[in-house]
């Protein structure tokens, strides 16, 4: 096919269907005529991506569609029903459906973490690492139990800085190599800190301290992790689906778990702010930091679970996907 001649035919149909989205107002006979226009454009484009697929001319008749497809039929306002559905089924599914692969990253993370810590603890280099004696001294008699310190902001700072950490790995789980580098990094630094907080016979104090907030605060980054990866993967290993419907299809249903984590992040900021700093016996601390991670296991294992046997994905349905093309008829 001709797409400069198909364009030069049809041109004066797409302008008009433009103008006429465009109006403020219009009468009955233009409210029919955008209908049509609509109808027609609606053929041009399936007609364009099936025999001369151009990347700009395909872009410009799908926005002019999607625009005029919102003047028809009017934008969709998300009810209750939208803010439910996601938060009881979309998210659950999302984080559900990467459950195998969260437990494979918080194995891998806990073993380089043991191990940093391990070596740290019994090896006098790789504790001179960690700083000077008097650094160290510091570090482990003040510095770290005095950074949690129980006030609002500091539980914001924690929660938008968890936010970032999430979104960053899931965002670049595309690369491969962004959650695995987040991951390490921070498996190091725990495992770092651990071992040098035993060093000095504080160990049950490192415990305390990072356990209460800990136990979902690093779930969570073990999730966001899986999640970047579990993308890359889709890349990788696309199976009967074409690579970019695959990578598509993942990133779409995944990326709600950096919204889901959002929640969960801030819970554990909330443990973090008010909890792991504040008077209460260890004990206690740790039986609230347990019951925030039973919550969201719960949450997602108990709520996931039923919606995937019911056959949900966690993607957009396939008008908003855009998989499925308005046509005529």
């Amino acid at each position: 096919m001709d797409l400069d001649a198909f364009s030069t035919v049809h041109g004066p149909e797409w302008r008009r269907l433009e103008e006429l989205v465009r109006r403020r107002r219009l009468d009955g006979a233009e409210s029919d005529e955008l209908v049509r226009l609509y109808q027609a454009v609606a053929t041009h484009l399936s007609t364009v991506r099936s025999a001369a697929p151009d990347p700009v001319t395909v872009a410009r008749l799908s926005d002019l569609l999607a625009r005029a497809r919102t003047r028809i039929s009017g934008a969709h306002e998300p009810g209750w029903s939208d803010v439910t559905r996601f938060a009881l089924v979309t998210v659950p599914v999302a984080l559900y459906r990467i459950r195998w692969w969260t437990l494979a990253v918080t194995v891998a993370f806990l073993a380089v973490a043991v191990v940093v810590g391990v070596q740290v603890a019994t090896d006098p280099a790789a504790l001179a690492a960690m700083g000077t004696p008097s650094e160290q001294e510091q570090y482990v008699q003040q510095a770290f139990a005095s950074y949690y310190d129980p006030k609002l902001s500091f539980a914001a700072m924690v929660w938008t800085n968890n936010a970032w950490i999430a979104a960053l790995m899931i965002g670049l789980g595309i690369t491969g190599v962004g959650p695995v580098y987040v991951l390490y990094t921070n498996a190091v630094s725990i495992g770092g800190i651990g071992g040098m907080m035993a060093a000095h016979g504080e160990l049950s104090l490192f415990l305390q301290l990072i356990t209460p907030h800990g136990l979902l605060e690093l779930t969570s980054i073990f999730v966001a992790g899986a999640a970047g990866l579990r993308i890359f993967w889709a890349w990788v290993a696309p199976g009967p689906r074409r690579r970019s419907v695959a990578l598509a299809a993942e990133a779409r249903s995944l990326i709600t778990v950096a919204v889901g984590l959002v929640g969960a992040l801030a819970l554990s900021g909330v443990v973090e702010g008010f909890v792991t700093g504040s008077t209460l016996p260890w004990w206690l601390k740790i039986v609230i930091g347990a019951l925030a991670l039973g919550a969201f296991l719960a949450y997602f294992l108990v709520l996931g679970r039923r919606a995937v046997r019911a056959g949900e994905t966690g993607d957009l349905d396939a008008d908003r996907a855009g998989v499925v093309l308005p046509t005529a008829g």
